[in-house]
Parts: C-alpha cells; sequence; structure tokens
C-alpha cells in the first residue's frame, strides 16, 4: 500500500474510494495545514519548471494559484483581497509586460 503523507485536494478521498479503493485521511490542525500548503506550493512551482508544454505548464499554475489562494487565506485574506493587493502593486510599481530587465544600478552620487 503506497503512503502519500501530503496535503491533497478536498475531493481526492472521494475519487479514490469512487474506484473502490481505500484511503485513509485526518485533518490537518491550522499550523500543520499552513506548513503542508508551504510544501505543497514549492512542489507544484517544481512540477512548473519540469512541464514541457504549454498546456502542462498551465495546470501546473492552476494549482499553484489554488495553492496561493488557500494561503492567502490562512494569512487572513480572501482571493479578492489578495488580487487587490496585487493590482496595487502593479499599480505603484508596474507588472511585468514589458519584459523590463535590469541589468546594474550606479550607486554614485545623486
Amino acid at each position: 500500500m503506497p503512503t502519500y503523507n501530503k496535503l491533497v485536494r478536498d475531493r481526492i478521498p472521494h475519487l479514490i474510494m469512487s474506484q473502490g479503493k481505500e484511503c485513509r485521511t485526518r485533518i490537518l490542525d491550522p499550523e500543520e495545514y499552513k506548513q503542508q500548503l508551504r510544501t505543497k506550493l514549492r512542489e507544484e512551482v517544481e512540477e512548473y519548471f519540469e512541464a514541457e508544454k504549454d498546456q502542462d505548464a498551465l495546470e501546473e499554475l492552476a494549482d499553484t494559484l489554488e495553492v496561493i489562494r488557500a494561503l492567502a487565506e490562512v494569512h487572513g485574506a480572501n482571493a479578492e483581497e489578495l488580487d487587490k493587493l496585487r493590482a496595487d502593486k502593479a499599480e505603484t510599481r508596474g507588472g511585468f509586460q514589458e519584459r523590463v530587465f535590469l541589468i546594474d544600478v550606479d550607486e554614485g552620487k545623486s
């Protein structure tokens, strides 16, 4: 019997049982949940970097976004509040659409 010991999406146990298999689960306490979300974020980002096709990359980005939304909740914000924070930063600092690559900064006297 394979052992996973990892955070999974809410419906995964149901999907496993619908295939006639059995699984054991437990509900994480808040601190474990936060740590497991952090681990899951790292896992999803690594899977994104390993993706070779655009569709696979998009799937991994969607998974990453789901984890980020859950982490926002853990840190006291919902997805809308997180997106407002993102939009505010984009307004003041810009986004990444212009593909600007900073080479260096001369720290000399102004």
